[in-house]
């Protein structure tokens, strides 16, 4: 139990890096000041463009994927991969090194599901790609996806406790786009432009 401990102490550290903020550091801007402010891919791409946008999200999945990976290779059970896979994400969501104040966990999130789910990401894929295309709104994709999340888990494992933690993930993640979803309803949001 106490490498259970520590990978999932760890992982919650390796979330809690907050990419999207370093990469644009290392550009010479403060991303929290800027755009959005939040610290996460879609507004480090709006403000810093493709590359470091690209980069802060595969980072960002990173944080929560590898975590995810170890813990199964080393063969935990299911409440620690569970474990890992939620402190990974919620180092990212309220990371130590921002006062607990961090992105809103989409990238770190689709890197815990992949290391759970692979196959249920492509569903979840599947229909943000759909609705972005159609919209032109990663949030609202990035909401639909993540509400879908835990019923594509459900489906393809059927291991109550790993849906159960995609699930308090997926719930997370809406709750932290909520003035995305004020903007949506009041016409405001702004739209992806490639």
């Amino acid at each position: 139990m106490l490498n259970e401990l520590i990978l999932t102490a760890v992982a919650y550290i390796v979330g809690s890096i907050p990419t999207g903020l370093l990469l644009a550091r290392a550009s010479g801007v403060d991303i929290r000041a800027t755009g959005s402010g939040n610290i996460g891919a879609t507004n480090v791409y709006r403000t810093l463009g493709r590359t470091v946008g690209i980069a802060t999200l595969l980072g960002d999945c990173l944080k929560g994927l590898v975590p995810v990976l170890v813990a199964r290779k080393l063969g935990f059970a299911d409440p620690w991969v569970a474990a890992v896979g939620l402190a990974a994400f919620l180092g990212h969501v309220y990371t130590i090194f921002l006062g607990f104040k961090g992105g809103k966990g989409v990238a770190t999130a689709l890197g815990v599901f992949l290391g759970v789910s692979p196959l249920s990401v492509l569903g979840a894929l599947a229909l943000f790609i759909g609705i972005v295309a159609t919209t032109r709104y990663i949030s609202l994709g990035s909401i639909i996806a993540a509400a879908a999340m835990p019923l594509f888990v459900a489906a393809v494992e059927r291991r109550p406790l790993l849906v159960g933690m995609t699930l308090v993930i997926a719930v997370i993640v809406i709750v932290k786009h909520r003035e995305n979803i004020r903007r949506l309803r009041e016409g405001t949001e702004n739209r992806f432009k490639a």
